[in-house]
């Protein structure tokens, strides 16, 4: 299915870009293109006993697509008054709207709750909001020991070589993704780091 397909199937409405409220620490609105998301949910990495944190959810397409394909329950936040407001309304007709929920909030001012365990990104913010954002997400690791699995599509140089400075992070796997478009795209890959248990 292509994306207007896969938005029908799912009743909602999540396409096309919107850059209006961008600024150098806030990046716009693209949502992550739904052969991606197959490529994550069909790795057996996210299931059904697994909550997700989609980090500036946007109209809330991640939370939407994998907790309809693989029956996780989803947790969207986003600081954007409109886009969050586009996701509650889709949340009213969506297939799988009642295992999402969409907070508006600044994500690092936000306390990641104890039962997420799984928190994916596609470039919402600036390095410097990902640094707070990871102090939160250390924090809730630390007061509540799990596995956490974190996922960052489409990654940055610069949050590439953060990532990898980061000593409650382990490298866990690649998900190439260059296949799915035209072109060669490096940045086309879903980077997955695990919270290092060895530190605990």
């Amino acid at each position: 299915m292509n994306e207007h397909q896969w938005d029908r199937f799912l009743k909602i409405k999540t396409s096309g870009r919107d850059d209006s409220h961008a600024d150098r620490y806030r990046y716009p609105y693209e949502p992550t293109p739904y052969k991606v998301l197959e490529r994550l949910s069909s790795g057996g990495l996210i299931t059904r006993k697994n909550r997700v944190l989609d980090y500036g959810c946007g109209k809330g397409r991640v939370g939407f697509f994998l907790s309809w394909q693989t029956r996780c329950r989803c947790l969207g936040i986003e600081i954007d008054e409109r886009l969050w407001s586009a996701a509650l309304k889709n949340k009213e007709d969506a297939v799988s709207g009642r295992r999402t929920e969409y907070i508006r909030t600044g994500a690092e001012a936000f306390s990641v709750p104890a039962d997420v365990d799984r928190i994916y990104f596609f470039n919402p913010f600036s390095t410097e909001i990902l640094q707070k954002v990871m102090g939160k997400i250390r924090e809730s690791w630390y007061d509540a020991p799990r596995e956490i699995l974190l996922f960052f599509y489409y990654p940055s140089d610069e949050y590439v070589s953060y990532l990898m400075t980061v000593d409650e992070l382990c490298f866990l796997d690649e998900t190439d993704c260059s296949d799915l478009f035209e072109g060669e795209d490096k940045r086309e890959r879903i980077l997955i780091f695990r919270m290092n248990e060895g530190l605990l």
